[in-house]
């Protein structure tokens, strides 16, 4: 089958077995290797991507189920040489250990915070309960979620902070 996606911006046209998982055609067709592969039972989220801005276990996708989607991974989150604010706060938090759930970490943790900007601890490990480590503890994870949050609010405008939100 035939599927054209974009993927960190770039348009992409391949061929694709139609069992291929979403992963595989990332690491396999596209080069994204930071997309790593923990599992593939869709148990510990090492390869979570966003797809069409959701994130997605993409262990758990078919490609030709993502045809015509926008799909982002963990390469495609700096711009201009600039880390993400999320990638940022897990370097300056030390939120790695050995790095092997580090992108999945990270994705989720953008999908958590544009639904919850201002999480409580508690829904930071909540909303990270589909993605492994372990390495640290999570604790790390968790701070740097939370040092991120702030990093966010911190750059928005009062007209774009959510209601209720603390700078």
């Amino acid at each position: 089958m035939r599927i054209t996606v974009t993927v960190d911006g770039t348009s992409y046209t391949d061929d694709v077995e139609p069992r291929t998982l979403l992963v595989h055609y990332l690491r396999e067709q596209v080069g994204k290797t930071g997309t790593v592969i923990g599992c593939d039972t869709s148990n510990c989220g090492a390869c979570t991507v966003h797809l069409n801005g959701q994130s997605v276990k993409s262990c758990s996708v078919l490609a030709v189920q993502a045809d015509a989607a926008d799909i982002t991974t963990i390469e495609g989150l700096a711009k201009d040489g600039q880390l993400h604010p999320v990638q940022q706060a897990f370097h300056d938090n030390h939120a790695l250990q050995c790095g092997y759930c580090t992108p999945g970490m990270i994705m989720q943790s953008i999908d958590l915070l544009t639904e919850n900007p201002d999480p409580s601890e508690e829904a930071v490990r909540h909303g990270l309960e589909g993605n492994l480590c372990r390495c640290t503890g999570y604790q790390n994870i968790v701070r740097a979620v939370q040092d991120a949050a702030g990093k966010v609010r911190a750059a928005q405008t009062p007209a774009e902070q959510p209601a209720g939100s603390q700078s």
